[in-house]
């Protein structure tokens, strides 16, 4: 597959192993500043390095995902792109709780935010499948059994950027893994379940 880039970043391949550098304050979140006495609220950024493919209709991504969840908001995701106010991404993530959990963010024109299952270690698989417009994100701990952490409309095209995303939204960055990415152009037949 042709992977291009938005926002070019670093990057380290081999045969299953993938490596991006998320660099400090970076991230994809669309939304407005609002005030809070205490917590950390998202920034509006698209600067984040996205490493992506274009497909053509349904299809079903899958990648191992890990990195060291030094600060809040670190991440190692995929996202799924009509446009920049138009993109949905599934992260595994450190939480402004401390936890590490799946995350999942859709954007059309404002984003959402929606922290997930909470998980142990520093590793989780995530994917993704597409059904027409329909899209759900799944995360994994064994790569076999997975489970939906949300499902969504897009009001894509036939093609959509697929591809990996490194953030690190407010902390000093860092390398973020991604292995055994496979990407098949197929539909589910029961997208909530992913299969």
């Amino acid at each position: 597959m042709d992977f291009k880039w938005l926002n070019e970043g670093a990057i380290t391949q081999t045969k299953d192993r993938i490596e991006i550098i998320a660099p400090p304050q970076t991230d994809f979140f669309c939304g407005s500043i609002d005030e809070c006495e205490e917590g950390i609220l998202p920034e509006s950024l698209c600067n984040a390095p996205y490493y992506y493919t274009e497909i053509e209709g349904d299809f079903v991504l899958k990648v191992k995902v890990s990195h060291e969840f030094k600060d809040t908001y670190d991440s190692a995701s995929v996202m799924v792109m009509k446009d920049l106010t138009c993109w949905a991404k599934c992260c595994f993530e450190l939480t402004d709780f401390g936890t590490h959990a799946a995350v999942s963010v859709v954007t059309k024109g404002d984003s959402d935010d929606a922290n997930g299952c909470n998980l142990e270690g520093n590793t989780a698989w995530l994917q993704v499948c597409r059904v027409g417009n329909n899209f759900a994100f799944h995360y994994s701990v064994d790569g076999v059994n997975f489970y939906m952490m949300r499902y969504f409309h897009l009001p894509a095209e036939p093609t959509i950027k697929v591809g990996l995303l490194a953030q690190a939204p407010v902390g000093k960055g860092g390398i973020r893994i991604y292995e055994n990415l496979s990407i098949e152009k197929r539909t589910v037949k029961n997208i909530r379940a992913g299969k």
